[in-house]
């Protein structure tokens, strides 16, 4: 039984011919330019079914693309949920057992439980302490163009800044418990000049959801310097070519559904600018929410969570 009413778009790519990688670690391949340069790695199905990432590093697998200098990783994480991704039940393959991404705390890395997905979190551990650069694929839940998360440090919202893709740079997470891949020790540190970046490519499955993935993998790695600038230019879509110039946001706070009687009053795709405070944006039974500042931007709102499930997150411009 279809288990989403979201259309289809994509197509999930055949990761088996990278199971090998050359890094004695499955479906983990590392390309050395043998010239002194970053570290860089770009990551793919966090979330095993948020396909957009398989399908970005499928195209750089397939385009032969090789760092200029330094080094490149392409790694798709939880092979495992996406393995047994099912486009008519596309929603049952996230994660196995656990969220991969809400479990990057040493006291659980360096604990006694056993889960498949801190397993394969224990595996990759020693990569994220080699890598200088990182992005991480995903996709959403929400209608909304594509989005930059970072953990908040100078060092990230600089880098995304200048790569100018997507337009809408937001740090803070929003979500309730756990911690993700981006804010995992080596990247969290101000005094380190390790950058993790995570990109929310546009909703699942959505048609223009792996052109946005691949544009930000592909200005990713132009910033950083590591492949040639023409392969990038002449495979760039239209929309990655010329971008607006990208504005950094903060996270205030996120909504939680407190109802399954919760609607938003018009807002139909994000982000959205309101303007003024008060703003009626949603109601969760009896409850009105509004927006609690000026120029409050409305972040991946998603009109299938559940009660108990974030709805949006809230954001402003940083003082």
């Amino acid at each position: 039984m279809n288990d989403q009413t979201d259309p289809m778009e994509l197509i999930a790519p055949d990761i088996e011919p990278y199971r090998k990688g050359n890094t004695g670690i499955e479906f983990v391949t590392t390309f050395d330019s043998g010239v002194p340069g970053p570290h860089v790695m770009i990551c793919a199905v966090t979330h095993g079914n948020e396909i957009c990432g398989a399908i970005t590093l499928d195209f750089l697998f397939k385009n032969n693309v090789r760092p200029t200098r330094g080094k490149l990783t392409l790694s798709f994480n939880n092979h495992m949920a996406y393995s047994r991704f099912d486009p008519n039940s596309p929603n049952e393959t996230r994660f196995i057992e656990e969220d991969f991404n809400r479990l990057w705390v040493e006291e659980r890395l360096d604990g006694d439980e056993d889960t498949i997905e801190l397993r394969r979190a224990r595996e990759l551990r020693p990569i994220f302490h080699e890598v200088d650069l990182m992005l991480d694929i995903h996709s959403m839940g929400a209608n909304s163009a594509a989005v930059m998360l970072c953990h908040g440090h100078d060092k990230e919202t600089a880098f995304a800044r200048e790569m100018n893709y997507p337009s809408y740079i937001v740090y803070g997470s929003g979500h309730v418990v756990g911690q993700r891949l981006i804010e995992y020790t080596p990247f969290s540190n101000p005094n380190d000049n390790k950058v993790a970046l995570l990109v929310e490519g546009g909703r699942h499955w959505d048609a223009t959801t792996g052109p946005a993935s691949t544009d930000t993998a592909l200005r990713f790695l132009r910033h950083a310097d590591v492949i040639d600038h023409d392969f990038v230019e002449q495979n760039l879509s239209a929309a990655g070519k010329a971008p607006p110039k990208a504005e950094v946001w903060e996270v205030t706070n996120g909504i939680i559904a407190k109802t399954d009687n919760f609607r938003f009053e018009s807002l139909a795709f994000g982000p959205e600018i309101i303007a003024k405070a008060g703003t009626v944006i949603a109601h969760d039974g009896d409850e009105v929410l509004t927006t609690p500042y000026d120029n409050c931007l409305l972040l991946m709102p998603n009109d299938k969570a559940p009660a108990g499930m974030r709805k949006l997150r809230l954001c402003k411009r940083p003082s």
